[in-house]
């Protein structure tokens, strides 16, 4: 980019990051909420510049979607962000991000879990997870079934290597064109399940990821911790 395009990409960043950080706060107070709702950039595709930038402005949170475009990126990031894997994940790739990430938000599978735990206990830590549910049971998107959610929780807790934080979903649209209905549903799983585990030093349930540029506000309304923000705070125009 040049000096004078950089410039008018970073303030349209501002103006996004201002906006979304208000929107936040006013469905928090829409919902009677006074917890943290935590705002996620989510990087695919964007010039580290630009993230760099948002950093500075308090986007302490990165959400990466691919293994090698992080891997290649990584290296230039500045202020020490935390940083989630969010993306779907193959099981022959966990081994490149596991000392690399505090989070990895779609665990959607036995194997998957299973590797991730291997390679956590292999690197000397505990890595923290999110189960994906495919709330809206499409067949086009990864994630488990709401009916599998105890089966994988308590497999999972058994486990040295990983630690059960909470849930992850990406909700369909619905009829109506909202998809208030399944993050809904995701708030009474989210629930049932931190009741479930309350007092259980296996379990440490307290992150519900969902809601993204389109419905964060919806998501925000029904539980969501983290919200996983990419154009809306970004801007289409910079992505490749």
């Amino acid at each position: 980019m040049t000096a004078g395009s950089s410039d008018n990409v970073l303030s349209a960043v501002a103006d996004n990051l201002k906006r979304i950080r208000e929107n936040i706060e006013n469905a928090k107070l829409k919902a009677g909420r006074t917890d943290e709702v935590r705002l996620m950039g989510v990087t695919k595709t964007v010039d580290p510049e630009i993230v760099n930038f948002t950093v500075r402005n308090g986007v302490t949170l990165l959400g990466e979607n691919r293994v090698q475009e992080f891997l290649d990126k990584r290296d230039r990031y500045e202020g020490d962000p935390e940083i989630h894997f969010i993306g779907g994940l193959q099981t022959n790739k966990v081994k490149y991000i596991i000392d690399k990430v505090s989070m990895i938000h779609s665990a959607d599978s036995e194997k998957l879990i299973r590797e991730t735990d291997r390679r956590a206990v292999n690197a000397g830590l505990r890595m923290d997870i999110l189960i994906e549910v495919n709330i809206g049971a499409e067949e086009s998107k990864s994630g488990i079934m709401p009916e599998q959610l105890d089966e994988l929780a308590y497999m999972a807790a058994e486990m040295n290597g990983v630690r059960l934080r909470g849930l992850m979903a990406i909700p369909p649209i619905d009829t109506d064109g909202s998809s208030e209905r399944y993050f809904a549903q995701m708030q009474r799983l989210f629930a049932d399940l931190r009741d479930k585990t309350a007092g259980d030093g296996r379990f440490a349930v307290d992150t519900l990821s969902m809601g993204m540029s389109g419905d964060y506000e919806t998501a925000i309304r029904h539980g969501s911790t983290i919200v996983r923000i990419g154009s809306a705070l970004y801007g289409k125009r910079i992505y490749r």
